[in-house]
């Protein structure tokens, strides 16, 4: 996903025109989006808006996630939202493999639904490593505020402190062969040259897309993640010629060497190509 928009789960009329505000992902919010006396009243309206969605492996369009509460709220939740149309669920406040167990122990009847676990505390990115092996994990993402407020981290206009944080799970999540995570959230949505001038920067880092709060966002940060035409032809020569040249390191057209890492870096650009089996309209 380039992209993926948060709609709260307590809201009818924003989950109608969820699907088609142009993200490659929606993530339905069952926790901070909500007040707690409207928790349960959230449970039952994601539930049945999720069931009158195909399956995820038969719809086009974003795949749709749902972002679950932490411990026995959370395990109500996953078995409430675990329908068809479900591709994954992110579980909030994870600390500990043990919270992925319990989810996955929710699951058993729907076995295509993923886990991506919510790191909010130090002690929960500190063990990013083991929690990234976790089960049914395909990514992992980073809950900046709440982490902020467990360290007393304060970041500033550039935002150079969170580096080690991001860093750190962007190294997590290739060590432990999951999919790059998404960018965390920026609130300012008026401000679309500084969510450009960010989002760069996190892709930079090793991010794979960033998660939106706002309509708005979408076309900026899905720019930023799509690969040019110039970039994809690249990437495809690179490609065809070290296979041409069946093993060991070759010469692009300019003579520069093309070794096994550039080529990674080829087939990442060509995998961030978007399908269009799964582009709306």
């Amino acid at each position: 996903m380039r992209s993926a928009l948060y709609v709260p789960a307590d809201r009818p009329d924003m989950l109608a025109k969820a699907l088609g505000r142009g993200a490659d992902g929606v993530i339905v919010d069952l926790e901070d989006a909500v007040a707690p006396s409207a928790k349960e009243r959230a449970r039952s309206i994601c539930a049945q808006w999720l069931a009158g969605l195909a399956p995820a492996g038969e719809r086009p369009g974003p795949r749709v996630w749902v972002r679950i509460n932490p411990g026995r709220p959370g395990l109500a939740d996953a078995r409430a939202v675990a329908l068809p149309a479900v591709s994954g669920l992110m579980v909030a406040k994870t600390e500990r493999v043990g919270d992925l167990v319990a989810v996955a122990g929710e699951l058993t009847a729907a076995p295509w639904i993923a886990l991506c676990p919510l790191l909010e505390s130090a002690s929960a990115l500190l063990s990013a490593p083991l929690i990234g092996r976790g089960p049914r994990v395909t990514r992992m993402h980073l809950g900046e505020a709440d982490l902020c407020a467990d360290t007393g981290i304060a970041p500033g206009p550039d935002e150079r402190e969170l580096l080690w944080p991001r860093t750190q799970l962007v190294l997590a999540c290739a060590a432990a062969g999951l999919a790059p995570p998404l960018a965390p959230v920026s609130t300012d949505f008026r401000d679309l040259e500084a969510l450009r001038t960010s989002t760069q920067a996190l892709k930079r880092l090793g991010f794979g897309g960033r998660s939106c709060i706002h309509p708005a966002q979408i076309p900026v940060v899905e720019e930023v993640f799509t690969p040019s035409p110039a970039e994809i032809e690249r990437a495809r020569a690179l490609v065809a010629r070290f296979e041409a040249a069946g093993a060991g390191a070759t010469r692009d057209e300019s003579g520069r060497m093309i070794d096994e890492a550039v080529v990674r870096g080829a087939r990442r650009v060509l995998a961030a190509v978007p399908d269009p089996m799964t582009l709306r309209g």
